[in-house]
């Protein structure tokens, strides 16, 4: 059974940080990946930034040079590390296995965690 479960959400101020974690079992990283996006009520989910088996990483330019992605296969854990975060940055953060992309572009995340809200106050 495939299980990916966030955790770090939380409020902050704007200017702060926070390092989101998502602990995957069940799941085999393919050629395309993981993958963390957000969703903003009323907004669709957009992927925010991903990474590949070989370490590859790659941002949505909403994100670049703030956040960072970064996996520990030892505990089968996926990172983002969230700096100097801005009210816009206020979602819901989730984790996926993507499983179809092309090159860094993910097109198809077959799994989901439950997601965890980043709350951002200016």
């Amino acid at each position: 059974q495939v299980r990916l479960m966030e955790s770090g959400g939380g409020s902050v101020q704007a200017g702060g940080s926070l390092k989101l974690s998502c602990v995957v079992s069940g799941y085999r990283f393919t050629t395309c990946g993981m993958v963390w996006y957000r969703e903003i009520p009323g907004k669709e989910r957009e992927w925010i930034s991903g990474v590949l088996p070989d370490g590859t990483t790659s941002y949505d330019d909403s994100v670049k040079g703030r956040f960072t992605i970064s996996h520990d296969a030892t505990k089968n854990t996926l990172y983002l590390q969230m700096n100097s975060l801005k009210s816009e940055d206020t979602a819901v953060y989730y984790c996926g296995g993507c499983t179809y992309c092309a090159g860094t572009t993910c097109h198809s995340v077959s799994y989901w965690g439950q997601g965890t809200q980043v709350t951002v106050s200016s």
